[in-house]
């Protein structure tokens, strides 16, 4: 057990968790009691029922955000079940309430299949002002981020897709300037095709059509050949692997610009590496250790490397976007959070990064970050 392993489980019993409510104003009078409860709050509740579209101007749902999983897929333990996902939820929280002075409410579901999700989600929606999907595995998670933005009137996001492909395409906006690139034109291989790995492929062409990614899973090259794919991996096929490759990451990472990881420790070496066209741009984010180690990376000739770890330059982090992206959505009335915004949101982000000194996302801790990128949120 490490040292941060010790320290996490000391703090976290110590405290009883790392949440807690505030009031906004103190009951120290019967006639605010009055007024906060009965008979008063009976005029708000009268008055909502009669303008319920007001009720952010009457309740904290202005500034409050769900963090909801069933913890089928937490951080990389897997399917550890919703009470050991409380605490990465609860974490969650805490960085929207520390980046963005967002209240959040970290929520663990008892339920696994899209149905029972969604009727969860939508019965307790009307208590919030949005709400973030974390920690729910593919490929069901894509469908009930699809039918809640589709059923709710307030913005869903599953950060665990867009949150990671947003940051991504925010560090290789960086990273093939610096290389002196056009992502477009170049070929990325990209490893895991879960939830993150989906969304960031999806979001790259989006941003710049016809750039060839090869989508990688456990079991090789996401390709026509294979009978093996869910509907989700087909449906990469149609704007992936333009040449229909087949093989193992071995072969795809033959003369590749980019290699992107959201897979497992240590399955990009460094001779895969010298074998990828010049300068080639490394995002190994599998946590904790990732594909391949910035070190050996850098020495087997990588120009570029970013990792999801904070100990290492240019972390890949989720922080780096969620948290404006909600301050936006809920300062402007944001019903649903668009492509446009990812890909805006992805822009700003690249534009606060300090790239004279080989920076290609910013820190997290860049106070610039929230208010900047909720201005692009309307």
């Amino acid at each position: 057990m490490s040292d941060y392993d010790q320290q996490a489980l000391n703090k976290h019993r110590q405290l009883k968790g790392k949440l807690s409510i505030s009031l906004k104003d103190d009951l120290d009078s019967k006639q605010k009691l009055s007024i906060y409860y009965t008979p008063g709050v009976a005029a708000v509740s009268d008055y909502v029922a009669k303008h319920p579209e007001q009720v952010g101007d009457y309740t904290w749902t202005n500034n409050l955000v769900a963090v909801i999983s069933d913890g089928s897929a937490v951080l990389g333990l897997g399917n550890i079940g919703p009470e050991a996902a409380l605490p990465v939820m609860e974490g969650k929280a805490m960085l929207f309430k520390h980046f963005a002075d967002i209240d959040a409410v970290p929520i663990v579901l008892n339920v696994h299949s899209a149905d029972e999700i969604v009727t969860a989600v939508e019965a307790i929606a009307p208590s919030f002002g949005g709400i973030n999907l974390e920690d729910i595995a593919a490929p069901i998670c894509f469908e009930v981020e699809d039918r809640l933005k589709a059923s709710l009137k307030i913005p869903v996001m599953h950060d665990d897709q867009h949150g990671t492909a947003i940051v991504v395409l925010a560090g290789l906006i960086n990273a093939t300037r610096l290389t002196n690139r056009q992502l477009k034109s170049t070929k990325v291989v990209l490893v895991g095709a879960g939830a993150a790995g989906v969304a960031i492929a999806k979001l790259l062409n989006l941003y710049a059509p016809g750039v060839n990614i090869v989508a990688v899973d456990s079991q090789g090259i996401i390709s026509h050949q294979r009978q093996d794919l869910n509907d989700s991996k087909l449906a990469l096929l149609g704007f992936t692997n333009h040449h229909d490759d087949h093989g193992s990451l071995r072969d795809a990472i033959q003369t590749a610009d980019i290699f992107i990881g959201v897979s497992q420790p240590g399955l990009l070496s460094a001779d895969m590496v010298k074998t990828m066209a010049k300068d080639p741009i490394i995002f190994a984010m599998a946590n904790p250790n990732p594909e391949i180690l910035p070190d050996v990376a850098k020495a087997a000739g990588a120009a570029i490397v970013a990792t999801g770890r904070s100990d290492f330059p240019n972390q890949v982090n989720n922080a780096l976007a969620f948290p404006g992206i909600f301050r936006g959505a809920l300062d402007n009335n944001v019903t649903a959070i668009t492509d446009e915004h990812k890909i805006k949101t992805a822009e700003v982000i690249a534009g606060l990064a300090d790239t004279s000194i080989g920076q290609i996302v910013p820190p997290i801790g860049d106070q610039r970050l929230v208010k900047a990128i909720a201005k692009v949120i309307i």
